[in-house]
């Protein structure tokens, strides 16, 4: 079976119930998904952009956004690409209050076994307290 890929857009329009019939026509697809009749892709950058829309538009905070990628990763039928670092980066974001995009970067650190990173972030990095932040 061939697969299908999915935007942001479409697990907004199902997040968010902004748009009813647009949500309701998602649901349907994930449906069939889930029963085995499609099977959908997606990539952790369709999902950083999802987390990107729901704090900027949406306004909702890391603690509404986490659960709701969760059930992203979860969901039968649908493949994301890099998924457990995605898992690892949505924790890291709830826990230590840091953004995703931080959080995905230090599950791809520890992936690789890599406890140093070059940043000026100190607001989110040093929270992390496996790796070391530093500054050249």
């Amino acid at each position: 079976m061939k697969a299908s890929f999915l935007d942001a857009n479409i697990f907004i329009r199902y997040l968010t119930n902004d748009d009813p019939a647009k949500a309701d026509r998602v649901e349907k697809l994930l449906d069939s998904a889930a029963a085995g009749k499609e099977r959908l892709l997606t990539t952790e950058l369709v999902i950083a952009e999802v987390v990107w829309v729901l704090e900027s538009y949406y306004k909702l905070g890391n603690l509404a956004i986490g659960p709701m990628v969760k059930a992203i990763l979860a969901t039968p039928g649908l493949d994301v690409i890099n998924g457990a670092l995605v898992e690892k980066a949505v924790e890291r974001y709830m826990a230590q209050n840091i953004d995703f995009i931080d959080g995905y970067i230090v599950a791809v650190m520890e992936q690789h076994k890599v406890n140093e990173i070059f940043s000026y972030d100190k607001k989110h990095l040093t929270r992390i307290k496996t790796i070391l932040r530093k500054e050249p």
